[in-house]
Order: structure tokens, then sequence, then C-alpha cells
């Protein structure tokens, strides 16, 4: 009989990126905009991203083979597909031709018109934005061109039916961005919307940490994943590499 879910679940969100770098400068200096050429899609690991994800790809290389994660699901932007791979390289993979999947649904939170803009940009060119979200929350907040928690969980319920019907019983990995690992836990642990947020303001969800979660096939009716660990980073601090911890998007609409 089909075990409906993975036999392990584990979510991780990518290594520092050029825009994490860049969000901290342009808050420093106090300037209205993030300083990002291109697309949010296409930016890149900083060199200290590349160092944590080479750190997290060698602790699940010191797993049994088959421990490993054999399937990975990876967000189409480049930070989560670069710390994919450099897990890949590092051997964190199972020895069995894992699968490596891009999954559009990953993607990162989508901020429309309030895109690359700092806290003081967004209060200065739309202050009406500012108070929607003082009113609504982060929960409900959808900014024009964009996305809000509840429009990717929408999303997020679609992948996770995916994992259910395609990876049941399998090991699957899954690297991502900040408000897809909280999204996630979630769904996953069936939480209310002032569940997850207390959950979101306790700390940031660190670079390249880890949330994993162990199939109980005794929960339920169809088993149930339950949570091992949350942000977990302590690969990070072994291998000696610096744990970050910046949002990607502006702190007033994350």
């Amino acid at each position: 009989m089909p075990k409906r879910w993975p036999e392990r679940l584990w979510i991780v969100r990518h290594g520092e990126s050029a825009g994490n770098v860049a969000r901290d400068a342009a808050h420093a200096a106090g300037l209205a905009m993030i300083d990002i050429s291109g697309r949010d899609a296409d930016v890149a690991l900083s060199p200290l991203g590349e160092e944590q994800a080479d750190a997290l790809g060698r602790w699940f290389a010191a797993m049994l083979s088959d421990a490993r994660p054999n399937v990975l699901l990876v967000s189409p932007y480049r930070r989560a597909k670069e710390t994919a791979e450099l897990i890949r390289a590092a051997g964190g993979l199972s020895d069995d031709a894992p699968e490596f999947v891009i999954d559009e649904r990953l993607r990162e939170k989508e901020f429309g018109i309030l895109d690359r803009l700092t806290r003081s940009g967004i209060e200065r060119d739309y202050p009406q934005q500012a108070e929607f979200r003082r009113i609504l929350g982060k929960f409900y907040h959808r900014p024009p061109g964009g996305e809000s928690w509840c429009d990717v969980i929408l999303r997020l319920r679609s992948a996770l039916d995916t994992m259910s019907l395609h990876y049941d019983g399998c090991r699957v990995l899954v690297v991502s961005h900040q408000v897809v690992v909280l999204c996630l836990r979630y769904l996953v642990e069936q939480m209310t919307e002032e569940q997850i947020l207390a959950v979101d303001a306790e700390a940031e969800v660190a670079n390249c940490s880890v949330t994993e979660y162990r199939l109980d096939e005794a929960a339920g009716k169809h088993g149930a994943l339950v949570l091992l660990r949350y942000n977990f980073v302590a690969p990070l601090e072994r291998a000696g590499a610096p744990v970050t911890s910046e949002p990607d998007a502006p702190v007033a609409i994350r």
C-alpha cells in the first residue's frame, strides 16, 4: 500500500545570495532601493553562499547512501539551483541516480511593484501599500503584481500533492526560499495563521538551514510527517561556514 508521503522530507533555504548582501548594504546606507541588476530570478549565490551550500552537501554526504536524498526538488531561481548543484557536487545525494527536478511552484514569493524596495522606499513611494500591509498583515496582503503568503500556500498545496503522488516512500530534498520554508511548515503541520506567524517572528530562516520531517506511519489514517528539526544550522557550524539569515524580501512585506 502506498505510504502517501515521502519517507523523509528536508526543506532547505538557499545559501546567502548577492541579493542578501545588496539588501544589507541598502539598509545600512538608508537607501530606498536595493541595488540588484537584472531579475530577482537571476540573482546568484555570494561566495559565502557557495561555502554554505558545499558545507551542507558534505553533511548529507556523510550519511549512508540509502539515507541521503534520492529526489531533489528545486526552485527555478538561480540561487536555489546553484545551492542544489553544490549539494549534489559535494556528494549529498544518494548513489542511485537521484531525480533532479526544477519546479516553478517552489519559486520565491513575488513582490510585484514593491520588488527591490527597502522599508523606507515602500513608505516613501507606496505609502498606501504600507498601510494595507499594516491592516491586512503579511499573510493576506498582496501587493499589486505580487503575491500574499496565501497565494504562495495555494501553489505549494499543489507541490505537496505531487510529492504525495510521485514520491511516496522517497527521501525528498527541497531547495527553495525563506517564505516557502515557512509556508510548507504551515501546510505540513496544519498550522493556523497565528501559529506560523509566531514561528516567523521567532527568527529568520537561516541560509542553508535544514527543516526535516520523518514519516510516522502510525499517525493518522495515512501516516503523517513529523517535524524532527527546524532552522538547523549545525552542518554549517561544524564546517566553519558562517551562518547568515538575511531575508530576500524587504522586511516590510516579506
